[in-house]
């Protein structure tokens, strides 16, 4: 899943990118944070900030930008509430063994101790 997020936005950043060339400076921002947001989660770098951002970047853009400015491979408003809703996922769900996160911090195991249940008479 977080590749899939991550090699969908940076596609979608390159799309927006080489669709016009004539973008306001806001707008190439915002499609290089999509194409730097979406090459950290492909190769699970600084997963849970990458997808923070990615959540927030898909958020503003749904609210701001006009659907006649939507370009590129997945246009409009579903692609949004796909970013959105993959970004909160993978944020919940972490980078995965496969992960650069994995290989430098090591991975997180959680372990559910159990619980005294008292005796029976």
């Amino acid at each position: 899943m977080r590749s899939a997020l991550g090699l969908t936005a940076a596609a979608q950043g390159m799309a927006y990118l080489s669709g016009r060339g004539d973008l306001p400076l806001w707008a190439a921002a915002a499609c290089l944070l999509a194409v730097g947001c979406g090459s950290l989660l492909l190769v699970g770098f600084l997963t849970p900030l990458a997808c923070i951002v990615m959540g927030l970047g898909g958020a503003a853009a749904a609210f701001t930008m006009p659907h006649s400015e939507m370009l590129g491979a997945l246009p409009g408003a579903p692609f949004l509430l796909f970013v959105v809703s993959a970004a909160a996922a993978a944020l919940l769900l972490g980078p995965g063994a496969y992960s650069l996160d994995a290989r430098l911090f090591g991975r997180r195991e959680i372990i559910i101790p159990l619980s005294p249940r008292p005796s029976e008479p």
